[in-house]
């Protein structure tokens, strides 16, 4: 296939329950990596368990790999896969200053959500088991405000916003060759110049910004992500670090 990144997999499916399932059900047979693409989902998820809805023509799936590295490490790439996306999204509309990067693992287009990302692993503790990182993105519709938790940035599609069409495959194809270069960057070089490429793309970066833990709420202003993938927030009472939350603006 030309354009293919060379020592990927690829497969596409009609329908699936989850692809972040199956990649998984696949991981002990199919050589890693290997990118799973289905039609149809009928138990896809977000984070934190969340349903995630997918309209007929929109974009799921899931990269499997096998990393080498500690799982704190190995889930950097969910800054990897940011990178990606955006890349993709310009190879495919061309325009690059409509899309920006929201912490921790969303992608915005004119400041709404575009596209998602859900990074699972079977392994536990220090082990570090096969790593697949789910890709959701509304190509040509949007879930309805209802579907969307309050509060929440609402979603958007790259049809609707842009009138762009894009297959699933033809998007896949332009994802994972966006990808690839950038694994073996992360790989070789670690997090630094991933995460100062992110930057340049961040959303909402020097404005006032809500961190979510499920224990607290926390405002402040977005000021940096630091070496270890953290939001860094500017608060009355310090900087603070925040690992996992879910940001509102």
């Amino acid at each position: 296939m030309i354009g293919w990144p060379e020592g990927y997999g690829r497969h596409v499916l009609p329908q699936v329950d989850s692809t972040l399932d199956e990649v998984q059900r696949r991981a002990g047979s199919e050589p890693a990596p290997f990118w799973l693409l289905a039609h149809k989902q009928t138990a896809a998820r977000g984070r934190r368990g969340r349903a995630w809805s997918m309209p007929e023509g929109n974009f799921a799936a899931t990269l499997l790999l096998r990393p080498a590295e500690p799982p704190h490490v190995a889930a950097l790439r969910s800054f990897v896969m940011s990178l990606a996306l955006h890349r993709a999204f310009v190879e495919v509309c061309g325009r690059a200053d409509a899309f920006a990067l929201k912490w921790p693992n969303d992608v915005l287009l004119r400041g709404g959500k575009v596209a998602g990302i859900l990074l699972e692993s079977t392994g536990q503790g220090a082990a570090m088991g096969p790593l697949a990182i789910g890709v959701g993105v509304n190509l040509v519709a949007a879930p309805v405000a209802d579907e969307v938790e309050a509060g929440a940035v609402q979603p958007v599609s790259l049809r609707g916003e842009t009138g762009i069409t894009v297959g699933p495959e033809a998007f896949l194809d332009a994802l994972a060759r966006a990808y690839a270069p950038l694994e073996q960057q992360f790989t070789t070089l670690g997090f630094a110049p991933i995460r100062a490429a992110w930057m340049e793309h961040a959303a909402r970066l020097g404005e006032t910004i809500i961190a979510r833990t499920g224990r607290e709420e926390i405002t402040g202003t977005f000021e940096d992500v630091d070496a270890d993938g953290n939001l860094l927030l500017r608060t009355p009472k310090g900087l603070r670090a925040i690992a996992a939350a879910d940001v509102f603006f």
